[in-house]
């Protein structure tokens, strides 16, 4: 490989997201990475798993997405239709977002986003990727990810929070979820010690500019919010830098 581009949330912002490519102009032997969360908030989700699809199938570099929370939600989402319809009618009312991705996407759009993976490893750079964080009290981290994927029950339910972890408990660094953080209760990145190597995540949004921590890199810099979509881009040797699109605010119309 030569370089590896590791993009931020992208959040339907297509606009942006040709731009930053057209920016990182890779090649053979390089490699295009995301955090996750391709889909929903933004004004072209579907124009965005079709697009990269299409370079999937048909560009010189490899591509590899890394499954974000929106990602889980419209995966289950797709499983209630089938399993438990009445659940997923409740889905769709709550938010209208899942009918209608569930409706646009083509075949290959669909096989694309279950091509996504829990995380990703560059064992060159000791960078683990993951969409959301590492919760203080993981004391384990897959070796692979067929691994994870034999994960059943508690055990997957627990090791899935890395695609929503945010807070975690001062006491006992468990998981704490979206809105239950108490005073005290620190940021994951602040106090992650870097056992599972140098984590590289989105899910947080970080207006001001990627954020860099001792032992972790966000890269979700607000595409959807008025900030920038973000690439990571390590090369085979040397520094590491960022490429980055700035974007407006998206107002959805109402």
């Amino acid at each position: 490989m030569q370089r590896t581009a590791i993009v931020g949330d992208v959040h339907g912002m297509l606009a942006a997201l040709r731009e930053l490519l057209a920016q990182l102009q890779l090649g053979a032997g390089d490699r295009l990475i995301f955090v996750g969360d391709l889909v929903d908030k933004g004004p072209e989700p579907v124009g965005v798993v079709h697009h990269l699809a299409s370079l999937a199938a048909a560009a010189p570099y490899d591509i590899v997405l890394v499954d974000g929370n929106h990602e889980d939600r419209h995966r289950r989402y797709q499983r209630n239709l089938a399993e438990r319809p009445v659940i997923a009618a409740q889905q769709a009312a709550e938010a209208p977002e899942l009918p209608a991705l569930a409706a646009e996407l083509t075949e290959a759009g669909r096989a694309f986003l279950n091509t996504a993976v829990p995380f990703y490893r560059l064992r060159a750079h000791d960078v683990l990727i993951v969409h959301g964080g590492i919760p203080g009290d993981m004391r384990r981290f897959p070796a692979g990810v067929r691994e994870a994927e034999r994960f059943a029950g508690r055990e997957r339910d627990r090791f899935r929070k890395v695609l929503r972890t945010r807070f975690i408990d001062a006491e006992t660094g468990g998981f704490v979820g979206l809105g239950q953080e108490k005073p005290g209760d620190p940021f994951w990145a602040d106090v992650y010690d870097g056992r599972f190597g140098h984590v590289v995540f989105g899910h947080q949004p970080f207006l001001e500019g990627p954020a860099e921590f001792a032992h972790a890199t966000g890269i979700d810099t607000g595409a959807v919010h008025g900030g920038a979509l973000t690439a990571l881009v390590l090369p085979k040797k040397g520094p590491r830098s960022y490429v980055q699109v700035r974007t407006p605010v998206f107002v959805p119309r109402r």
